[in-house]
């Protein structure tokens, strides 16, 4: 039976809830989710489908994790910005301790043969993942034919003409602009979901008028951009002077800050501008150990683009920029500095943009370049998936040894993933174990 009385939420409640979200987020944005609106939505009435949804909706067209957004988002509208603030902060913080711990070990410990058989097997399965994001994503963002053509000129730029990422979002943008204006039909309709459901009076409800911190005005607006810039602007300032431009750290704020405003349609999106950036042009990690990230990042409670702070401690502590002596200090200090300037921005957009939702959402100017932009995603993460699978079924190139256990336990990960809807987890685990074996019998 639903009871009808709203709740009454405290700060501290709501603080104790969003510290539980932080260790059990698993599952990548879907999942985490669907934590919250089990948790928010159907037990604790914190907040009605309705509203819920429309707040997601929001945070899917900002870049940046939308789950972490919508933490920040449903905790600054119930309890100001110190809410906020708290929501998504400790919707990160547990990933990246955790994160921290298990970069080490992995660096550490890699050379060890039952280490190396563990990430043989996971990496298939994170090739099968890959290419199940951009189905997942593709099935929902092509609706029409010209979304189709801009998924497809995007793999095509960014697989045989190696155009940079940037430019590929630009580009999407432009042309959803230019033909939302033309043709604004093929942007008409769809939102992340409709609302059907009442689970009982909500303390944020239908029709629960906006607060008084939500409403939109332009001194607040200034106020919170202005803290957003002074924020990024401080430590970046102490880089710049304390060890110049040139240096690693100087360049890992810059380019995951970067990053952070490139991530239109999740994690998956950005891995390929962090491939062209931490692999090709600065050298901080490897092709296999980019891989071997995106694999921890994928069995950690937070969101996936988490992987970055593994991508920072790899980097910092390769290059031993605090010198040998220092090699951890020099890991962490990278890891935790590449969460700031990456997930900065995300609590920027809710804080300043939150009071703008209701006016900007349904707004053809807004969706329509921003639908494009996902539409490239599609054609950007397939492109992802497929050099993930030249890099573990070939290893050695198309001229070298195929890897047949490889090619088995990356059609097993893909029929699990796909036919039965397995658990990321789950399949990362199956496949580690996979590897284990074919890596014994082999011995």
């Amino acid at each position: 039976m639903i009871n009808a009385a709203a709740p009454q939420v405290s700060f501290w409640q709501a603080l104790g809830f969003w510290f539980k979200l932080g260790f059990i987020s698993f599952g990548g944005p879907a999942g985490q989710i669907a934590i919250m609106h089990e948790e928010l939505v159907v037990r604790r009435r914190w907040i009605s489908e309705k509203r819920f949804l429309h707040a997601l909706n929001y945070c899917m067209v900002l870049p940046g994790p939308e789950a972490q957004q919508l933490a920040t988002y449903i905790g600054w509208l119930m309890h100001k910005t110190r809410g906020g603030v708290v929501a998504g902060a400790l919707f990160v913080l547990p990933s990246l301790f955790i994160l921290i711990a298990l970069s080490w070990v992995y660096i550490a410990l890699g050379d060890l043969p039952w280490v190396a058989a563990l990430f043989y097997g996971i990496k298939p399965a994170v090739t099968a993942i890959v290419v199940q994001a951009a189905y997942r994503i593709g099935s929902k963002a092509l609706k029409n034919s010209f979304l189709w053509v801009i998924a497809a000129a995007s793999f095509a730029a960014i697989s045989a003409f190696k155009t940079p990422f940037p430019v590929i979002v630009l580009a999407a943008a432009a042309s959803g602009l230019l033909a939302g204006r033309l043709k604004p039909e093929l942007f008409m309709g769809g939102g992340h979901g409709k609302a059907g459901t009442s689970f009982g009076a909500a303390l944020i409800d239908d029709h629960t008028p906006t607060p008084q911190h939500a409403i939109f005005s332009w001194p607040r607006l200034a106020r919170v951009a202005a803290g957003g810039g002074l924020l990024w602007a401080l430590p970046m300032g102490f880089l710049l002077l304390g060890y110049g431009w040139e240096h690693n750290l100087t360049q890992m704020a810059w380019f995951f800050t970067k990053a952070a405003l490139l991530t239109f349609g999740g994690a998956y999106a950005v891995l390929p501008y962090v491939y062209q950036g931490a692999v090709t042009h600065y050298g901080w990690v490897s092709p296999t150990q980019m891989i071997d990230g995106l694999a921890l990042g994928e069995t950690t409670p937070g969101p996936l683009i988490m992987v970055v702070a593994f991508v920072a401690f790899v980097g910092a502590y390769v290059k031993a920029i605090f010198g040998p002596e220092s090699l951890f200090l020099a890991g962490a200090v990278a890891a935790v500095l590449v969460t700031w300037f990456t997930f900065l921005p995300s609590f920027i957009f809710i804080l300043a943009g939150g009071p703008l939702v209701e006016t900007s959402h349904n707004d053809i100017k807004f969706t329509a370049p921003l639908t494009a932009i996902t539409a490239a995603v599609v054609g950007v993460i397939l492109n992802l998936g497929l050099f993930f699978g030249h890099h573990v079924l070939w290893p050695q190139g198309f001229g070298g040894a195929f890897e047949l256990p490889s090619a088995l336990i990356a059609l097993a990960a893909a029929m699990a993933l796909f036919k039965y809807k397995r658990n990321v987890i789950h399949v990362i685990l199956a496949s580690a174990l996979l590897g284990l074996g074919f890596k014994w019998l082999a011995a």
